[in-house]
C-alpha cells in the first residue's frame, strides 16, 4: 500500500477529466492537481516552451507528497515528455494508454486523432498507431480553438458546434469508425462531437484511458491507497473562474483553490 497522493497536471482546467475518472476508479486515491491556467494553451506553444513548462509543472508537484505524476495534457505528453528522461518520480502521459485503447476498439482501421497544434504537430499518437499496427490509417486533424471554447465553458453551444463541424469533416469523410480526442480537454465536447458525427464513431477519451492505466500501474506494483481520499487544487492565476467551470467538470462542489507562482519554482 501507498496512501500518498496521485500529482495531476494540465495546461488548464482539461486534467479535470481525468481526475474526475480517478475520482470514481479508485475512490481511495488522493489528488494534488495543478492547472497551468496562467500560460494556456500550451498546444500553441514553441517546443522548448512547453518541454520548460512540463518540467516546471512536474517540479511543483513534487513539493507535495506524492507517489507519481499524471501528465493529463495531450501536448506536454507529445512534446516534453520524450524529452525528460529523468523527472525523480514515475510519470505518465495520456499517449500510450490512449493509443492502445483505440487499437482495441476500432472496427475497420481507421482511426481519426484531434488534439491541440503541438500535439498533432509532434506526431506522437500517429506514430505510435502506425508502430503498433501496420493495417491502421490514421487521419490527424489540429483544433486550436477547442481549449479556449472549453476554458470558458463554450461546450455545446452554435459556436461551438460550427467549429466543430469544420474541424471534423476531413475526420468523417476518412470514415474513421474511432476518433482520439488527444487533449484531455476534449471529453467536454462529447456532445458537440457526437452531433456532428450522428455517434457514428467512438470516442477515445485520453483523460479516462491514462486514470485506467493508472489503476492497473499502482495496482500492479502494490501501491494502491486505503486511505480516506483528500482532493488539493492548484492554479497559476487567480482561481475564481476555475471553481465555476471545475465544478463543472467534476460534477462536485470544490471548497478551496490555491493559486501559485508557477514561473518561481525551481527545475532540479
Amino acid at each position: 500500500m501507498n496512501n500518498k497522493a496521485i500529482g495531476v497536471f494540465d495546461s488548464g482546467l482539461g486534467g479535470l477529466t481525468a481526475v474526475k475518472e480517478i475520482m470514481e476508479i479508485m475512490p481511495n486515491e488522493s489528488v494534488v492537481y495543478f492547472g497551468d491556467t496562467g500560460r494556456v494553451p500550451y498546444g500553441s506553444r514553441s517546443e522548448e516552451t512547453i518541454i520548460k513548462y512540463t518540467k516546471q509543472d512536474i517540479a511543483f508537484l513534487k513539493q507535495h507528497d506524492i507517489k507519481l505524476v499524471l501528465a493529463a495534457c495531450g501536448t506536454a505528453s507529445s512534446v516534453a515528455l520524450p524529452y525528460i528522461k529523468e523527472c525523480g518520480i514515475k510519470t505518465i502521459g495520456v499517449v500510450e494508454p490512449t493509443v492502445k485503447k483505440a487499437l482495441s476498439v476500432t472496427k475497420n482501421g481507421r482511426v481519426g486523432i484531434i488534439g491541440t497544434a503541438g500535439t498533432i504537430k509532434s506526431k506522437s499518437y500517429e506514430n505510435m498507431l502506425l508502430e503498433a499496427s501496420k493495417d491502421v490509417t490514421v487521419t490527424a486533424k489540429a483544433c486550436p480553438l477547442f481549449v479556449p471554447l472549453v476554458e470558458n465553458g463554450y461546450l455545446n453551444c452554435e459556436v461551438t458546434r460550427l467549429v466543430a463541424s469544420e474541424y471534423l469533416e476531413e475526420i468523417i469523410k476518412s470514415e474513421c469508425d474511432t476518433l482520439i480526442l488527444g487533449c484531455t480537454h476534449y471529453p467536454l465536447l462529447k456532445d458537440a462531437i457526437n452531433e456532428i458525427t450522428q455517434g457514428k464513431i467512438k470516442l477515445i477519451d485520453a483523460g479516462k484511458a491514462a486514470a485506467d492505466y493508472v489503476k492497473e500501474y499502482l495496482k500492479e506494483n502494490s501501491a494502491e491507497s486505503n486511505s480516506q481520499a483528500e482532493y488539493s487544487y492548484y492554479v497559476s492565476d487567480e482561481g475564481a473562474d476555475f471553481v465555476k467551470i471545475a465544478e463543472m467538470f467534476l460534477s462536485r462542489k470544490i471548497d478551496k483553490i490555491n493559486s501559485i507562482d508557477i514561473e518561481s519554482v525551481k527545475v532540479d
